[in-house]
């Protein structure tokens, strides 16, 4: 990896905390904490970019991107084969900062979670290669759909699996040509720094990738304000990518942004029982800090007792416990901030009068630790159904027959995924186009085909990520006609 630049170490891994600009690290005045969530000790003090360190790193992305552009989808999938292999070779570096950074399972990190960033990069180097332009004869016309590379494109990830979210994000800007400036979370911003010094390795041009690290309402407000900029992508809460929104239609700079989810898993009375409880208690994994999580569970009346009783036993199985060990299934939350939040939500709900079933207060594991929460809402308009907890909080509800579950699944205002168990065919297919989400899953659950189109619906989400979808977004479409026998 690149020496360059600031380094502590982490978890036995040398990590720059200095931003990378233009090839070269960069420091600022200001520096903020990183704090661990694993040790609740500090593990870095981070450079905090404002608005000089932000428009330097998108005029070198400017200044770049004629010449990555020029490559064309072979010569840059060279460049993105490289970095896949790098990633590969350094998975267990990159997931013991991941790991020491944000919390999540070490062994998850290692075995699946930064090699799909490996493949992020090489999915996308192979479908932009593979593209083939459209072609036909109108009006006497020969008529060609050009895929076009758009420009400077700002990337603004989650502190949720931040190394994954990141390579989503990066790897389809890059195959299709443009040239990138990426903001990672405050809370867990490391594994985007090593990213970086892998981007040397493979010989990426300078300023072709770049890093900012700073506060979002400082650095992210400047960046995506930036007047150079030409493609915009955000994953976070909808309140945030509302104000990334408007700074973006400031500059008619087209948006795409992922804000969240409150997925519904409906079980059937003819689901394999046994699955469909394992797959509930796994909702719990990360501590609930996924946005694909099918945190309501919606159960069909005649199965609703046994259900339950199966759930809870499936949730004793569960050990809270630091994340670098195997036995370990539930890790802390990111931050003490969120933690409180978390907390507020079951406080408020209990003061509202659902019922708390079991769990309900902070877990004696350690400093950041909610026990597993399940709450049976007095109403389906309690704030723990209708908005976003992202911790380990389940709510349980019933219904009646297909209409009443299609009813509860889509009455909140998001839409991002959902999760059905049923055995019957005909049912997956009926409630599977009934459910207004995203995506949506059958008897599983976070299987992701790159190809396919990935984003939510109502307030989860705005634009399409995923294969040819993405590379779309990060072009710009051009038609080019010539007068039949004009040419030779």
């Amino acid at each position: 990896m690149s020496a360059q630049g600031e380094r502590v170490e982490v978890a036995g891994v040398a990590v720059s905390t200095d931003h990378f600009i233009g090839g070269d690290r960069v420091a600022s005045e200001r520096r903020f904490d990183d704090i661990s969530p694993v040790t609740g000790e500090k593990i870095a003090e981070v450079a905090r970019a404002g608005e000089a360190e932000v428009d330097r790193a998108v005029r070198a992305a400017h200044d770049a991107f004629p010449e990555w552009a020029a490559l064309g989808p072979e010569g840059r999938a060279e460049h993105l084969r490289r970095l896949a292999d790098l990633i590969e070779e350094h998975n267990d570096r990159l997931a013991a900062v991941e790991c020491m950074d944000m919390a999540m399972l070490l062994r998850s990190l290692r075995a699946r979670v930064i090699r799909r960033g490996a493949r992020n990069f090489r999915s996308y180097a192979d479908l932009a290669v593979a593209y083939e332009e459209r072609d036909w004869r109108s009006q006497g016309t020969w008529n060609r759909v050009q895929r076009m590379p758009a420009g400077p494109a700002a990337v603004i990830t989650p502190w949720n699996a931040p190394f994954m979210l990141s390579t989503w994000k990066v790897a389809p800007a890059l195959a299709a040509g443009c040239t990138v400036v990426l903001k990672p979370a405050e809370w867990s911003p490391l594994s985007a720094s090593l990213l970086a010094d892998l981007t040397v390795e493979a010989g990426f041009p300078p300023g072709v990738f770049n890093v900012i690290q700073g506060i979002g309402e400082e650095a992210g407000a400047a960046l995506v304000a930036h007047p150079l900029l030409r493609r915009v992508s955000f994953t976070g809460s909808p309140e945030t990518g509302r104000l990334i929104g408007q700074a973006a239609a400031k500059n008619l700079v087209p948006f795409t942004a992922e804000m969240g989810g409150k997925g519904p898993l409906l079980v059937f009375e003819d689901a394999d029982l046994d699955a469909a409880v394992a797959q509930a208690a796994n909702q719990y994994d990360d501590s609930g800090q996924v946005c694909l999580a099918g945190t309501r569970l919606l159960v069909q009346e005649s199965i609703a007792a046994e259900f339950t009783e199966r759930l809870h036993a499936a949730i004793d199985e569960h050990v809270l416990g630091d994340p670098r060990e195997d036995e370990t299934t539930i890790s802390p939350l990111i931050h003490p901030d969120h933690l409180a939040r978390v907390e507020g939500f079951v406080e408020r709900a209990r003061e509202a009068g659902d019922r708390i079933v079991r769990g309900g207060r902070r877990a004696d594991a350690g400093e950041l630790f909610y026990e597993p929460t399940l709450i049976e809402p007095r109403s389906n308009d309690s704030e723990v159904v209708q908005r976003e907890v992202f911790g380990p909080v389940l709510t349980l509800q019933t219904f009646r027959d297909e209409a009443e579950a299609v009813e509860l699944a889509n009455s909140t205002e998001y839409g991002l995924s959902a999760i059905i168990y049923t055995g019957s065919m005909g049912r997956a297919d009926r409630i599977g186009r009934a459910v207004r989400a995203g995506v949506v899953w059958v008897n599983t659950f976070l299987v992701r085909d790159l190809t396919a189109p990935f984003g939510g619906m109502g307030i989860s989400g705005i634009g399409r990520e995923g294969g040819d979808y993405a590379l779309d977004f990060y072009s710009d479409l051009k038609s080019l006609q010539i007068r039949e026998g004009s040419v030779s």
